[in-house]
C-alpha cells in the first residue's frame, strides 16, 4: 500500500498550524489507539500512520525537508512505519500530549535513575575585537548543585534511601480502569521510586544546595552576535542522582563606535577634507589592528568605497577573513575666512562652465526624464 500524504494523513492543508496539526492528531489518536480497540490490526496502523505524521510535521526542520523534498526528505520508511523505523523514540513527544492516559508513560523515568537538572542561560558580553582574536573568559554562574556531604542521595552520610515499597521502586502506580490502564505518580515517593528516612541536614533530602561555580569559557574567534556556545554538564544538578544540565552561553557583541559588521566584513565611514578628495592624497584609515596608509586618488567622490582585504573578521567555520570596506565622505568646509572664501570664489569663477562627471551623469538623466 502506498504511502498517504502527511497531511492528508491528520485531515490539515499545508498551511495548517502548530495548534491545528496537535489537535488533529490527538483526536486521531484517541480514536485510533490500541488501548480503545484490542486485536484491530486496521486500527493500529491508522494510529501508527498519524503519529508518524505528527512527528513529521510538528518538527519544523522535518516539515520544511518534507514539504520540499516528500517522503525522501525525512527518510520515511515503508507503508504505515515511522521515520527511521524507531517507534520508540516517538514516546516523548507522546507523552507530552496524552500524559498518562493510556498507561505507564512510554520512555518514562524509572525509579532510581533520577531526573535531569535544569538547562541554564547567560548572557556574556564581548568586544568587537575579541571577535577578531577569540578569548578565553571566567564566568560565575549562581546554580543549584550537587550537595557534598551525602553525593547528591539526599539521605544522611552513613545511610542510604530506601526502596519504595508501595511502587516497588518504579515511581508508578497502575491500575485500571475501563478499557484502560492508568499510571500515575506513585503517592507515596512523588514518583521518586525510593524514600530518604534520615535526610541529609544540609540539603534537607533534596540532594542540592545552592552554589555559585566559576568557569572557564573558550569563545572562538568570528562569534556573532545572539551566538549560543553549550557547555556540556555545567547546568544545574540533576535530581535524585540525574544527570546535570547544560549551560548555554549567549554572546552579546557590543556596538563599535568606528566599526559596523556585515558577516566576515567591517564597515568604517572615513571623511576626508574637499581638497584631497579633489587632489587626491594618503590618508590614515583606522582597523581593528592599527592603523595602515590608504591612497586617495585625485576626483574621489563622497560615498566611494575603497576595499582592505583581509582587515575584515574571521568566520567560526575558519574560513578566510573578510575584508574591511573603507566608505569616504566628503566634508565640505564650514565657517570659511576671508581668504579662504576669496579663493573658493576664484575657483568657482574658474569652473563655471565645467562640470563634473557625477553632475554631467545627472544632468542626463533628468534630461531623459523631462523630455
Amino acid at each position: 500500500m502506498a504511502k498517504r500524504d502527511y497531511y492528508d494523513v491528520l485531515g490539515v492543508a499545508r498551511s495548517a498550524t502548530d495548534e491545528e496539526l496537535k489537535k488533529s492528531y490527538r483526536r486521531l489518536a484517541l480514536q485510533f489507539h490500541p488501548d480503545r480497540n484490542p486485536e484491530d490490526p486496521e486500527a493500529e496502523d491508522k494510529f501508527k500512520e498519524a503519529s508518524e505524521a505528527y512527528a513529521v510535521l510538528s518538527d519544523p526542520e522535518k516539515r520544511r525537508a518534507y514539504d520540499r523534498f516528500g517522503f525522501e526528505g525525512v527518510g520515511a520508511g515503508g507503508p504505515g512505519g515511522f521515520p527511521g523505523g524507531d517507534f520508540a523514540a516517538f514516546g516523548d513527544l507522546f507523552n507530552d500530549l496524552f500524559g498518562d492516559l493510556f498507561g505507564a508513560r512510554m520512555g518514562g523515568r524509572r525509579g532510581g535513575r533520577g531526573q535531569r537538572g535544569a538547562d541554564l542561560r547567560y548572557t556574556h558580553e564581548i568586544e568587537l575585537r575579541e571577535v577578531l582574536t577569540g578569548v578565553e573568559t571566567s564566568i560565575s554562574i549562581p546554580r543549584m548543585m550537587r550537595c557534598e556531604t551525602c553525593s547528591g542521595s539526599g539521605a544522611r552520610p552513613g545511610t542510604t534511601p530506601e526502596t519504595c515499597a508501595r511502587c516497588g521502586g518504579s515511581g508508578q502506580t497502575i491500575f485500571q480502569q475501563g478499557l484502560f490502564r492508568i499510571s500515575r505518580p506513585c503517592d507515596a515517593c512523588r514518583g521518586e521510586g525510593r524514600v530518604v528516612r534520615d535526610p541529609c541536614k544540609s540539603c534537607r533530602g533534596s540532594g542540592r544546595v545552592e552554589g555559585e561555580r566559576s568557569i572557564k569559557v573558550r569563545i572562538p574567534p568570528g562569534v556573532e552576535d545572539g551566538m549560543r556556545l553549550r557547555v556540556a554538564g555545567e547546568g544545574e544538578a540533576g535530581i535524585s542522582g540525574g544527570p546535570p544540565g547544560d549551560l548555554y552561553v549567549v554572546i552579546r557583541v557590543v556596538p563599535h563606535p568606528l566599526f559596523e559588521r556585515e558577516g566576515a566584513d567591517l564597515i568604517c565611514e572615513v571623511p576626508i577634507p574637499f581638497v584631497q578628495a579633489a587632489l587626491g592624497a594618503e590618508i590614515e584609515v583606522p582597523t581593528l589592528e592599527g592603523k595602515v596608509a590608504l591612497r586617495i586618488v585625485e576626483g574621489t567622490q563622497s560615498g566611494k568605497v575603497l576595499r582592505l582585504r583581509g582587515k575584515g573578521l574571521p568566520s567560526v567555520a575558519g574560513a578566510a577573513r573578510g575584508d574591511q570596506l573603507v566608505r569616504l565622505f566628503v566634508e565640505v568646509p564650514t565657517h570659511l575666512k576671508g581668504r579662504q572664501r576669496e579663493l573658493l570664489e576664484e575657483f568657482a569663477a574658474e569652473t563655471s562652465t565645467e562640470v563634473s562627471p557625477v553632475t554631467k551623469g545627472f544632468l542626463d538623466k533628468l534630461r531623459d526624464l523631462f523630455d
